[in-house]
Parts: structure tokens; C-alpha cells; sequence
């Protein structure tokens, strides 16, 4: 079993495609192959592997076929709705097989308050048989993953760890009081550096995915007070041009002028079409090499 502790970074891997939207297999071996050199844990079908575009049995394959290829770093995977029996149904698949642990996000759309988001995170965390991190994005969801509903859960045996992608150093403070146990992660990748001397122990992110050793070597320098302003600004720099449009849109796109995957081609909703000037994520890709090359 894989100490899943030993892991400062979680890529929130992209799940490629192929010209006509289907899966490229190839490609998504490829890419976390790449997590394994690497040595960064990897999180399949969350949000920015696109896992609501794609239907259960699509997310079934996925998921069975990066578990097959038996990688030596952990695997984590979404869960994520608003229909709470439909969610269970899909755990209790999700305990056959086997991952390392689970990234439940708030529910979505519905905007439910502390009772409702308790009793949601609950039957989820009482069903798994996997260690949960609770994932905090109110900017997809909605809402914000409730402070009390977090206090209440605090407890529970399933509850190893807290995503929080707000942007807000105030609220990621007020998680780590409410779950003094969890391991409090920021999922914001520009945000290392301030989320750090407030009890971060790493991240989950988008940049590893364009970025693998160069992200690695950013969040152990940040988690070390190593990092210059200047390496900070240009990492905040860098990582907010891969949300000039939708995640995961400018990051497939850099992925494909760096050669890892075969198209930038995303699921609809989403498209590539809406990405029309990749210069700043081009040149922020860069500079990001540059600084890897010169400073570690």
C-alpha cells in the first residue's frame, strides 16, 4: 500500500482525446507515465480530466484502464454530482477496485447549507473504503463547502484531507481549524507559497500536468520557505495563464505544442475553440523551463 503522505504533489490529470472526442489511450498512458517519473500522485477523472463530459462507462474505462497499467505512485479519482443515491451506486463500484483514495467535491449546482453538505460528505465518507479528501470550489459548485459541515465530519476515521481552491487565505486557515486532523491541501497552483506558513502540506494541480518535475520542484521549494518573490511571481504568473479560459482548455492546449498529447480537442461542453491566443501560456511555458534549468 502506497504511503499516500509521501506525496507533496497530485496532478489532476487531463484525459485525452482524439480528434472525434473519444478517449486516446495512448496519449493518457503517456501522460502518467510521465507522473510516475516524476513521482507525483495523480488524480483521474476530476474536473480537469473532464469526468462529467464523459458518461459512467467512459469513466469506468478510464479509470480501469490507468489502475491497469499498475503505476508506482497513488491514485486518487473525483466523485462529484448532486444525486446522492446515483453518487453511492458509483462508490460502492469505486470500492472494487483499487485506488488509493478519493477526492468528493461539494455537491454541485444544488448550493445545499451545513445539514445538507453534512449528511452528503457523511454516507459517502461511512461508504468508502478508500481515505477522502474534501475538495472545496465554490467557483464550479456554487457554493462553499460549509466551515460547520467540515467541523462535524472532523472525526471520522475516512476523513484524511481538504482540497481548498477558493483563492482565499482566510478560508483555507478556517479549514485547517475545523479538521485539525486532516492534511489541508491547496488546489489554487499560484497559491503554494501563501497557503504554506498557514499548515499547507501540498497541492493538487493543473500545472503538473504541462509542468510535472517543474511543479514537484516549485511546491517542495515552496513547502521549504525556499522560493524568491520573484520565483513566486513568476510561478503565480505562469499558472494563471492556464485559466485564461476554462480548465482544462489552456492546459491541453500547451500540452499539445509540447508534444504530450496528440489534440487539444476537449468534451462538450467544453471546446478549444474558445482558447484563441495561446501566446501567454506559451511564453509563461517558457519561462517556466527556463527557471527550472537555472534554478533547480
Amino acid at each position: 500500500m502506497k504511503n499516500i503522505n509521501e506525496f507533496p504533489l497530485w496532478t489532476a490529470i487531463v484525459t485525452p482525446m482524439n480528434d472525434d472526442s473519444t478517449v486516446d489511450y495512448p496519449s493518457f498512458e503517456k501522460i502518467l507515465r510521465e507522473q510516475e517519473a516524476a513521482q507525483n500522485g495523480v488524480v483521474i477523472l476530476g474536473s480537469t480530466g473532464e469526468a462529467l463530459n464523459l458518461t459512467k462507462e467512459e469513466c469506468k474505462k478510464v479509470l480501469e484502464y490507468g489502475l491497469s497499467l499498475k503505476l508506482n505512485i497513488p491514485v486518487m479519482t473525483g466523485i462529484g454530482g448532486f444525486n446522492q443515491k446515483e453518487i453511492l451506486e458509483y462508490v460502492t463500484y469505486l470500492n472494487t477496485l483499487p485506488l488509493d483514495a478519493y477526492l468528493v467535491v461539494t455537491p454541485l449546482y444544488a448550493k445545499p447549507g451545513e445539514h445538507g453538505q453534512t449528511g452528503w460528505f457523511k454516507a459517502i465518507l461511512d461508504l468508502s473504503t478508500k481515505p477522502c479528501m474534501l475538495y472545496n470550489v465554490p467557483g464550479r459548485t456554487g457554493v462553499k463547502m460549509n466551515f460547520n459541515a467540515v467541523k462535524n465530519l472532523s472525526g471520522h476515521k475516512n476523513l484524511w484531507a481538504i482540497k481548498e481552491a477558493s483563492g482565499s487565505v482566510e478560508d483555507f486557515k478556517k479549514y485547517v481549524e475545523a479538521a485539525p486532523k486532516a492534511r489541508v491541501y491547496s488546489g489554487d497552483d499560484g497559491m503554494v507559497p501563501d497557503y504554506t506558513p498557514n499548515g499547507c502540506v501540498g497541492l493538487v494541480s493543473v500545472a503538473g500536468n504541462c509542468w510535472p518535475v517543474e511543479t514537484r520542484a516549485y511546491v517542495v521549494k515552496s513547502l521549504e520557505i525556499k522560493l524568491t518573490p520573484a520565483e513566486i511571481d513568476l510561478w503565480k504568473k505562469a499558472c494563471d495563464t492556464l485559466f485564461i479560459a476554462a480548465n482544462p482548455v489552456p492546459v491541453k492546449n500547451i500540452m499539445q505544442v509540447q508534444g504530450r498529447i496528440k489534440t487539444n480537442v476537449l468534451r462538450s461542453p467544453l471546446s478549444h475553440k474558445d482558447f484563441a491566443d495561446n501566446s501567454p501560456v506559451v511564453e509563461a511555458n517558457k519561462k517556466i523551463q527556463t527557471w527550472y534549468k537555472e534554478n533547480v
